[in-house]
């Protein structure tokens, strides 16, 4: 059907049009009408989202254009077995069809029972009674969910007051505290009960939580860590070296530094590491003796004995027997759960596959007709299950084939694998490295991923110990995380997420967890069914489940500063309300553990993602210290940017909300989790177990987040330390945070206690918003003189209050950090105080009307926003704010 744009005399005219649900699912275009939309009782509150989805609830916009619609008290609701919705004044609309007003209501079916003359504009007037009429201004997506929610209420059970709680008796091993609150907790739910007023809900279940994390940190025992470095940090050192006559200068290197390396190892690991070495010297077939070793020590004075016996000569043709040295380093004594060789050399392995060399230049250039018959795959296979992380330091390009077959036997299990820049092939393995971490298997096995690098040696001799020490603790900060995350599997399936995932280009990434403690085996890890396809968030019919839940938010308490929140969790409440969600069925992405799928509240626009788990997943009482950490890491961030103005954008953490959904709604008893969606792809800057993103190190977000976490331990004096700082741009998610008090956070399973602290400090390289924020602590800050190393005065200059200068949006789904002077709010009303971000005070002032209050002295008139109720988790009742 052709369209054209209404004439100014047609928009005059215009009449109330009857729409029933069979036209609604095949509509004309609509404009400048007065649309009266008259359906049937329907069997199912769902078909209207359809309908909806093709008038004027899809015309969005950053600014959606304004509707103005009437609505009809519900005791003026006709007494036909219609739902009746007037609708006026639509402005911006799509054109509308050719045609008289006439031919707009052909072959409209009507309600079973009733003529055409009862459905006429005329008729319907004199047979309802005239309505009592509000007006509002509102934003489509307002009009939308308003449509949506009085058809759904309509069609719903009646809401039922709070349920009988039986409470789960106090365990024995809850303290006489823990006890004592249990008790009072409990007397204060049962007392409320039968309260009915509004509210009271919200109230018992904020009580029920507090009740069942008591019940959670008494049975939960603290997460034992004592052994946690030391275990981690523990390492078995092999340098497998060539020592045919082009490798003299090398030789005499390793032997110089040798002592100096193991020692600079240790103090990395505040000398609270045993560091074995070992040593396998290889030259070629041709020579007399090809393979040279000294097996795993502890003494530095025997590894430098025997290096320094070791000469360099030899070698007949230009490969030489690398495959030999190998199998002879899988022979060695391995001991320690960090494993590492490190292979200098400059000449590649024999066998066609292994070089670029021509065959002249090679003794056995067809693979596996050297002497000993080895081949590459079999020897990688065996470094990879004896757990071995593997590092070449290059020389020169003729070992390049050579580390990009290696590379590609270890893609599996280390699928961070790299080549270095100047490697001729480093663009092929680094696309085969993508492809890789896309699989299933590697998601599985992130966990227990190994390291495999290559490093630019070249003729710099004095870089050798640099790039020994940096692999090593690279190697130890990946065994902690699988070490960390079995420790949490005793309790529960760990959520952790050290290691890196970092690469860019992997399109939207609103849900990411490196699977770094899970060990499910493989026939156990579930894929989700997954769709590409990107977000409508103003069509109904994409946003095509409805989901109504308990919503659990986290709040700071009037007047408490960071340091209250350092001090108790009683300065981060947690509040609870009533929430509807409009979710799109099928996930767009997951992680290890959860799947996320697009959504909005009802009534916002402001666009979400429900992450859920994909089986059992962690309970109420846990997500409410996750959610705590978030709030914490918050207020970190305010005091943090305030004192770093000249920054280009403000550091940021995601707070989640936690969503329990009611019963009957099709979603089970297990909880999810709400948080703002965020475009684009995600960066890891550091984790919980000592990884450092050093690729880009002097990038400004990189550079933010790795001071931020040595800040947050500095502000805190030494008791806490945030860190797994990873997100979108400078916007950060599921951060974790270690605890020098045990009982702290303690259902949290990536915190990791004081070792946490040990692993930070042991990789972090303090960089220049460390120094212009004066942080005192580093490596030493695990000495026993600790507690008088951390700067005292944190006071902004030229501020009182950190407050003054930052603040976070009032919207709980939102809490965008922005600056106070950029802030909009009310001078005065019931909103007064409340600072909001731009986007979402649009959407305040979008969805604003006033309403009459009769309680106090006499009828006044309020302001009401349906996406304040939603922002803020309030409902007005009727009732104005002061009077709730």
């Amino acid at each position: 059907m052709e369209s054209r744009s209404p004439s100014i005399t047609e928009l005059q005219s215009a009449r109330p049009l009857l729409i029933d649900p069979p036209y609604l699912q095949n509509p004309p275009s609509w404009s400048g009408h007065t649309c009266v939309m008259t359906t049937p009782t329907p069997t199912s509150p769902e078909w209207p989202l359809a309908a909806l989805a093709a008038g004027p609830a899809e015309i969005v916009s950053t600014a959606p254009p304004a509707i103005e619609m009437e609505t009809r008290d519900p005791a003026d609701r006709p007494t036909s077995p219609a739902s009746t919705i007037t609708l006026a004044s639509v402005r911006n609309a799509p054109s509308l069809p050719k045609g008289n007003d006439s031919d707009k209501t052909k072959g409209l079916e009507l309600p079973a029972g009733e003529d055409e003359a009862a459905h006429s504009p005329e008729s319907h007037a004199v047979q309802t009674p005239p309505p009592r009429r509000r007006r509002m201004s509102l934003s489509c997506f307002h009009i939308r969910d308003r449509i949506s929610e009085a058809i759904h209420r309509r069609h719903s059970p009646a809401p039922t007051a709070p349920s009988a709680w039986a409470p789960v008796p106090a365990p024995a091993k809850a303290t006489v505290a823990q006890t004592a609150e249990m008790r009072r907790l409990k007397a204060d739910i049962n007392g409320i009960l039968d309260n009915t007023k509004p509210n009271v809900g919200a109230d018992v279940r904020v009580l029920q939580l507090q009740y069942d994390a008591i019940v959670a940190n008494a049975t939960t025992k603290p997460r034992s860590t004592a052994t946690l470095f030391k275990d981690a940090c523990s390492t078995d050192l092999l340098f497998l070296i060539d020592t045919t006559g082009s490798m003299a200068p090398y030789l005499n290197a390793a032997t110089a530094q040798v002592r100096t390396l193991v020692d600079e190892i240790k103090a990395s690991f505040f000398n609270d590491a045993d560091v074995r070495i070992a040593v396998v010297a290889y030259k070629d077939h041709s020579d007399r003796v090809s393979i040279q070793s000294l097996d795993f020590t502890v003494s530095v004075d025997r590894v430098h004995s025997f290096l320094g016996e070791l000469s360099a000569f030899g070698g007949g043709d230009a490969p030489e027997d690398v495959l030999g040295g190998i199998r002879e380093a899988l022979n060695m004594t391995w001991r320690q759960r960090t494993r590492c060789i490190i292979h200098i050399c400059d000449s590649p392995a024999h066998g066609r596959d292994l070089h670029d060399l021509d065959d002249v230049s090679d003794r056995y250039p067809v693979p596996g007709s050297e002497p000993h018959r080895l081949t590459h795959g079999p020897l990688l296979a065996q470094m990879v299950g004896l757990g071995i992380n593997y590092a070449m330091l290059r020389i020169n390009h003729t070992t390049d084939r050579m580390a990009l077959n290696f590379l590609q036997a270890y893609i599996d299990a280390a699928p961070d694998c790299k080549l270095h820049t100047e490697n001729t092939y480093y663009h092929k393995a680094r696309d085969a490295a993508e492809e890789a971490r896309k699989k299933p298997h590697a998601r599985r096995r992130r966990g227990r991923a190994l390291q495999f690098e290559e490093h630019q040696l070249g003729t710099s001799y004095s870089t050798l110990q640099h790039l020994v020490v940096q692999s090593v603790t690279s190697s130890a900060s990946r065994t902690a995380s699988r070490l960390s995350g079995s420790t949490a599997r005793d309790s529960l399936d760990s959520d952790d997420r050290p290691g890196k995932f970092k690469r860019l280009g992997f399109g939207l990434k609103a849900i990411k967890e490196d699977d770094a403690n899970i060990l499910e085996e493989e026939d156990e890890f579930m894929d989700a069914d997954l769709e590409n396809i990107l977000p409508k968030w103003g069509s109904l019919s994409f946003l095509d489940k409805r989901l109504v839940a308990e919503a659990f938010s986290t709040d700071v308490a009037p007047d408490a500063s960071l340091d209250d929140m350092l001090a108790s969790d009683a300065a981060i409440p947690i509040t609870a309300t009533e929430l509807t969600i409009l979710k799109r069925k099928r996930p767009f992405a997951q992680g290890a553990m959860r799947v996320a799928a697009y959504a909005r509240a009802v009534d916002s626009s402001s666009p979400l993602v429900v992450k859920s788990f994909k089986r059992s997943g962690k309970q109420l009482a846990h997500l409410a210290d996750d959610m705590r950490i978030q709030v914490l890491c918050k207020a970190f961030a305010l005091e943090f940017n305030a004192l770093l103005p000249a920054q280009p954008e403000f550091l940021d953490f995601v707070v989640a909300t936690c969503l329990k959904p009611k019963a009957g709604g099709g979603e089970g008893n297990q909880c999810m989790s709400l948080e703002p969606f965020m475009s684009g792809d995600y960066v890891k800057y550091n984790s919980n177990s000592g990884y450092v993103n050093d690729e880009n190190a002097n990038c400004p977000i990189n550079m933010a987040a790795q001071a931020f976490s040595h800040f947050t331990f500095e502000r805190s004096q030494g008791k806490f330390l945030v860190c797994d700082v990873q997100g979108v741009g400078y916007t950060m998610t599921d951060p974790a945070i270690h605890t020098a008090d045990p009982e702290r956070f303690k259902l949290v399973d990536t915190n990791l206690g004081e070792a946490g602290f040990k692993f930070f400090f042991a990789t972090h390289r303090c960089n220049d918003l460390c120094k212009q924020l004066g942080l005192a602590s580093s490596t030493s800050a695990m000495s026993l003189t600790a507690q008088n190393m951390h700067r005292k005065d944190w006071a902004p200059k030229g501020k009182t209050k950190v407050e003054d200068a930052m603040v976070c949006c009032a919207n709980k789904m939102c809490r965008r950090i922005l600056r106070a002077a950029e802030a909009h709010s009310m001078k005065e009303g019931d909103w007064e105080g409340l600072q909001w971000c731009e986007p979402c005070w649009r959407q305040l002032e979008g969805g604003m009307r006033r309403e009459t209050c009769r309680e106090g002295d006499g009828e006044h008139l309020f302001e009401v926003s349906s996406f304040f109720d939603v922002a803020r988790g309030e409902h007005s009742s009727g009732v104005c704010r002061a009077h709730r």
